[in-house]
């Protein structure tokens, strides 16, 4: 190992080191969780919020979120207080560090399966009495485990999902799950503008398609859009298309539908939040994917999805859908969604349409 590394090995240590200290996790009343990065794994960790608050229903919950998936927690009866984050952003989120230092957390849990410093200093600065995290890789060959600011790791079982590996944190409290499934909590107005929406095409199979996702390359391109819609329709007429927009690409996709002039696609209405697409996907009855957050949204109304994925089986292991009917495209490349099978798409989609109508 180079000098570089061992002095970083060495700060890394001694960062990540603690006095340890006997405080009965069994007897905590106050948890913090560390949850702020993307969409998708907010919702698949919404069970280990519930699951503990159901528990433990003194438990005051605390989730530090982030900008892109603190909406995902809205209206929430799990969660008793949502902070806002900006990940990578250490001397933005000092103010509110210090403010949840304050609090004196009994525990934190957090999910990052690296060893991450700027994650490690969070915890310094919050300062709980107990840490919980799942099973971490190395970095600059030291393991997680030589690391004692953490007093509890979860094994990560092969062949796992996160929304498994990520409630089995809940098992030093003792907790044992009696669901793993996932939480929104729409407004009774979003629900009433999903239904408004979807109002003029009462008699059709409705059929969601989403782009895009936040990570670059997961995409379906409009050349495999406009071929998997003509190759729904074919096969069945009595479909209605919903391509599911963004505040950032209404615009775009409005434009190219219109030019397009198919009367069996349309965009959906304006979502500016999660929550409101969450509404819209509640009342579909089928949607297409790429591996993005829709996919755990649909997941949580138990939506039929047809999922394209890049070519990684570990990701898809640990990020599949969990609806009871998914099947899924694999792309042949491992970091972008080029030169998948569109037949597929439509063969997949096709039969589930045929499925849930007969």
């Amino acid at each position: 190992m180079s000098i570089s590394r061992q002095i970083k090995a060495f700060i890394l240590r001694n960062l990540a080191s603690k006095k340890p200290n006997d405080f009965d996790i069994h007897k905590a009343k106050s948890v913090l969780f560390l949850r702020y990065d993307r969409i998708g794994d907010m919702v698949i960790t919404t069970p280990v919020f519930r699951e503990l608050k159901l528990t433990y229903p003194r438990i005051k919950i605390t989730v530090l979120a982030s900008t892109a998936n603190q909406d995902v927690l809205t209206n929430n009866p799990y969660i008793d207080n949502i902070v806002t984050n900006h990940k990578n952003n250490l001397l933005d989120d000092l103010p509110s560090l210090l403010k949840l230092r304050k609090q004196k957390f009994d525990v934190c849990v957090e999910f990052d399966h690296s060893v991450i410093p700027h994650a490690i200093l969070r915890l310094k600065i919050i300062k709980p009495k107990k840490v919980i995290s799942v099973k971490k890789d190395g970095r600059y060959d030291v393991d997680g485990s030589e690391l004692s600011l953490y007093d509890f790791y979860t094994e990560r079982q092969d062949n796992a999902h996160f929304r498994d590996i990520w409630l089995a944190t809940l098992k030093p409290f003792g907790v044992k799950p009696k669901s793993n499934d996932y939480d929104l909590f729409i407004t009774d107005t979003q629900q009433k503008q999903a239904q408004d929406f979807i109002k003029q095409y009462s008699s059709k199979f409705l059929v969601g398609i989403n782009l895009e996702g936040a990570v670059k390359g997961k995409k379906i391109k409009f050349p495999e859009l406009w071929k998997i819609c003509q190759g729904l329709y074919k096969a069945n007429n009595n479909i209605q298309i919903i391509i599911l927009t963004t505040p950032g690409n209404i615009r775009n996709i409005n434009e190219k539908v219109t030019e397009i002039s198919l009367d069996y696609v349309v965009t959906s209405y304006k979502t500016n939040t999660i929550l409101d697409a969450a509404a819209l996907i509640s009342q579909l009855d089928l949607i297409i994917t790429p591996d993005t957050s829709i996919v755990h949204i649909a997941s949580a109304f138990n939506k039929p999805v047809v999922t394209i994925h890049e070519n990684n089986q570990d990701s898809y292991q640990l990020f599949s859908p969990t609806s009871n009917l998914n099947k899924t495209v694999f792309s042949p490349k491992k970091d972008a969604l080029e030169g998948y099978d569109v037949q597929k798409v439509i063969e997949y989609s096709n039969q589930f349409i045929k499925d849930i109508s007969s």
